[in-house]
C-alpha cells in the first residue's frame, strides 16, 4: 500500500460514503471525471488537480482488494493506537487501558514469517513502521498512480479488435531531466541524514519506530539544483497520444490494463498503469450473446414453406444459410465458427433467427394466387389451429 493513501480520504474525493457499493463508486467517478477532465477545462489547474485526485481515488476504491486494504489501514490508524509521534502504550490492544499484553507478538501480524514480505500489503506497510531493534529500513520509490480513461468502439470494432489512439493529459516523466528532478548535467545526492533509506528510526520503549525522513521527504535523495521545468519533482503534465490495441471480443464495460502507461513515478520511480474502460455501441444488424453473434433474418412465407438459401452478413463477409423446407417462424439456425473471435484462436457461432415478413399490399395477381392457395390448403386438410385451445 502507498503510505500516502492513509493521508487521503478517497471517499470524500468522490463525494460518497464508505458504505456504498462498487456500482455507486463507478457512477460517482464517471460523473466527476466528465466534469473535471482537462479537455473540458483547458488551462484550469484546480480542475486538473481534482481530476488527478478523483482518478487516484477511483483506482483504489474500484479494486475490491485495494479498497479492503485501504479501509483496514485507515481504520487501524484512525483508532489512535499509532500517533504521529510513535506508539502510544495506552491506546492499543488487549488490556483494559488499551495497551498490549505481555506475550502479544506484533511480528505475528506485521511482517512475520507467514506474511508476504514485499507484497505491498498492510503487513508490508506496518512492517516498515515497526522495525525490530531500531534498525533503518530501505525506502521504496514512489510508484506513480494509476490512471483511468474511457473509449467508445463500434460493435464490429469491439468484436474484431482494433487499434485506437487515446489522447490523454496526465502527469508524465519530465522530458528535460528525464524524471530525475535534477537540472541537466547534475544528479541528486544521497540524503546524509537517512543515508538514502528515506526513513529515520528511533526507539520507543521496546519498539523501533520508523517515519519518513524530513530532510528528503522520504525519497532518500536531495536535489541541490532542481530542474527548472518540473521544479525537482521529475514530473510534468503532458498531453500525449497513446496507441492502444483493443483485443478481439472485448465486451461493453470491460477494463483493459496497460502496464506502465499511467502517471509517472516521483523522480524516476516506476510509473503507474493505465486502465481503459471500453464502451461498445449497438449495431443495426448484429447482437451478441457471449461469444455468439445473433441476427434476425427476414424471410417470406413461401421461403419457409418451400425452403431456400439466403445470403447473410458476418464479421468477415457474407455466407449462405440454408433454410430447410417447412421451417417454423422464429426458428434459430446456427452457423458454426462465424461469431466473435476467442482468445484461444477459435470463434463463437452465428445464430440466425428467421422471421416472416408480411407484405402490406398485394397486387391483383398475387392476391388471386393467395386465395387459390388458401382453398388448396383447406382441401388438403391443413388446419393451423388443430389442437389449439381445446379445438
Amino acid at each position: 500500500m502507498n503510505r500516502e493513501w492513509l493521508e487521503k480520504d478517497f471517499y470524500k474525493e468522490l463525494g460518497i460514503t464508505s458504505s456504498v457499493g462498487q456500482d455507486e463508486i463507478k457512477k460517482a467517478y464517471r460523473k466527476l471525471a466528465r466534469d473535471l477532465h482537462p479537455d473540458k477545462n483547458p488551462g484550469d489547474a484546480k480542475a486538473e488537480e481534482r481530476f488527478k485526485l478523483v482518478s487516484e481515488a477511483h483506482a483504489v476504491l474500484s479494486d475490491p482488494e485495494k479498497r479492503k486494504e485501504y479501509d483496514e489501514a485507515r481504520k487501524l490508524f484512525a483508532g489512535g493506537g499509532f500517533g504521529r509521534g510513535g506508539f502510544t502504550p495506552g491506546a492499543g490492544y488487549g488490556q483494559p487501558g488499551g495497551g498490549f499484553s505481555g506475550d502479544f507478538n506484533l511480528g505475528d501480524i506485521f511482517g512475520g514469517q507467514q506474511a508476504n514480505a514485499g507484497d505491498g500489503g498492510l503487513g508490508d506497510l506496518l512492517g516498515g513502521l515497526f522495525n525490530r531493534g531500531g534498525t533503518r529500513t530501505s525506502s521504496r520509490p514512489r510508484r506513480g498512480s494509476d490512471v483511468e480513461t474511457e473509449t467508445t468502439l463500434g460493435f464490429r470494432e469491439a468484436a474484431q479488435g482494433v487499434t485506437v489512439p487515446l489522447r490523454m493529459t496526465s502527469p508524465a516523466a519530465c522530458t528535460t531531466c528525464h524524471g530525475s528532478g535534477a537540472k541537466p548535467g547534475t544528479s541528486p545526492r544521497v540524503c546524509p541524514y537517512c543515508n538514502g533509506s528515506g526513513v529515520v528510526s528511533r526507539n520507543q520503549g521496546a519498539f523501533g519506530f520508523s517515519e519518513p525522513c524530513e530532510d528528503c521527504r522520504g525519497t532518500g535523495s536531495i536535489i541541490d539544483d532542481p530542474c527548472v521545468d518540473c521544479h525537482g519533482s521529475g514530473i510534468q503534465n503532458r498531453t500525449r497520444t497513446i496507441t492502444v490495441r483493443i483485443p478481439p471480443g472485448v465486451r461493453d464495460g470491460q477494463r483493459i490494463r496497460l502496464a506502465g502507461q499511467g502517471e509517472a513515478g516521483l523522480r524516476g520511480a516506476p510509473p503507474g498503469d493505465l486502465f481503459v474502460t471500453v464502451h461498445v455501441s449497438q449495431d443495426k444488424v448484429f447482437g451478441r450473446n457471449g461469444d455468439d453473434l445473433t441476427l434476425v433474418l427476414p424471410v417470406s412465407y413461401s421461403e419457409l414453406v418451400l425452403g431456400t438459401t439466403v445470403s447473410v452478413p458476418t464479421l468477415e463477409g457474407r455466407v449462405g444459410v440454408k433454410v430447410p423446407p417447412g421451417t417454423a417462424d422464429g426458428r434459430t439456425l446456427r452457423v458454426r465458427g462465424r461469431g466473435v473471435p476467442k482468445r484461444d484462436g477459435g470463434a463463437g457461432d452465428l445464430l440466425v433467427t428467421v422471421k416472416v415478413a408480411i407484405p402490406q399490399k398485394l397486387d391483383d395477381n398475387a392476391a388471386e394466387a393467395l386465395r387459390r392457395y388458401a382453398e388448396a390448403e383447406k382441401t388438403s386438410g391443413f388446419d393451423p389451429r388443430a389442437g389449439w385451445a381445446g379445438a
